[in-house]
């Protein structure tokens, strides 16, 4: 079995906006308790680990100064919209944002931490992939990807990265800002972006420049179901056994693809949330010594996300299957 650390405490559910918001603290409480039911917090194979926060240099390898700047007084005054109207200020949001990318730094962190205490790791709550690099964007704040993604090259000397993304919505916000970077390989299945936000994400956006052929995008129809996400899947499996072949491995398991969101239009189960960490974890040992940050993502059914999310975790704890 493979040891896993999870990222469990009240400063990840900072970040959550005020009712009616689809995004709200309870989500990390969602997935805790069944997370316990089945008795994952008693694994032998599990490290809970406390969240941690970034100091703003870190924040700052990715993002702009002034963008940081009006983060940080928005928090102070909670009035406003960080974007268009999806991402309202609050007092404490810069706080409660530095939280996500610090504990989504520290699990790179633990990766790369000899000798190893862990193969994997999860942050619930990271995964914010729509936040650019000059504003916030659908509900995230600080994007802890694209700061992870420049820290492990900058800090480990990491160079070719995957980054994997099976959210419903699609991560514009890793995509526009590696568009041309030809060592960040994208690969990512969301719902067509002429039904759901951000309406992005076209099988024919495959990166510019050097980097063409670096990104694969896979949108997929409404009411979709596991059977085309499998089929959607496999290709993914092929690109980073043949295209990328990387020294680390992101994955971003957003549920809100699951059958009954309230946002969205897929209709999986949680079988394709194992399946696809079941071959991530796979690619993990095979290319980058198993160094695996798995990140929650998005999903606003409180029961899908403790589903999907817990199927996640196990497929982690299990060894690898080879085929």
């Amino acid at each position: 079995m493979c040891r896993t650390a999870v990222f469990y405490g009240d400063a990840l559910a900072r970040y959550g906006f005020e009712n009616p918001h689809p995004w709200r603290s309870d989500r990390i409480f969602a997935f805790w308790s069944k997370f316990q039911n089945e008795n994952l917090d008693k694994s032998s194979q599990i490290v809970i680990k406390d969240p941690v926060s970034a100091d703003e240099e870190s924040i700052l390898t990715f993002h702009e100064r002034d963008y940081v700047d009006l983060v940080k007084k928005s928090s102070k005054t909670g009035r406003g919209f960080l974007d268009m109207g999806d991402t309202p200020a609050f007092q404490g949001i810069f706080e409660a944002s530095s939280f996500i990318v610090g504990t989504t730094l520290e699990c790179l962190n633990l990766l790369m931490k000899k000798p190893h205490e862990v193969q994997h790791v999860f942050n619930p709550i990271g995964g914010l992939h729509h936040a650019r690099r000059d504003s916030a964007a659908g509900f995230c704040v600080f994007n802890d990807i694209g700061v992870a993604i420049l820290i492990a090259r900058k800090r480990y000397g990491l160079k070719r990265i995957a980054y994997i993304d099976i959210d419903a919505h699609h991560g514009d916000g890793i995509y526009y800002e590696f568009e041309n970077d030809p060592l960040l390989f994208m690969a990512d299945i969301h719902e067509d972006g002429r039904f759901l936000y951000p309406g992005t994400g076209s099988e024919l956006e495959t990166g510019i420049g050097e980097a063409e052929g670096t990104k694969l995008n896979i949108p997929l129809a409404p009411n979709s179901t596991d059977k085309d996400f499998i089929i959607a899947f496999n290709k993914i499996e092929n690109f980073v056994n043949n295209v990328a072949k990387p020294e680390l491995i992101i994955l971003q398991c957003g549920a809100d693809s699951l059958n009954g969101d309230p946002l969205t239009h897929l209709k999986y189960t949680p079988n394709a949330h194992r399946y696809a960490t079941d071959i991530v974890h796979r690619l993990a040992h095979k290319h980058c010594m198993g160094r695996l940050i798995a990140l929650g993502g998005g999903g606003y059914n409180r029961a899908n996300i403790a589903s999907a999310w817990t199927e996640v975790v196990k497929s982690l704890l299990a060894e690898p299957q080879h085929r």
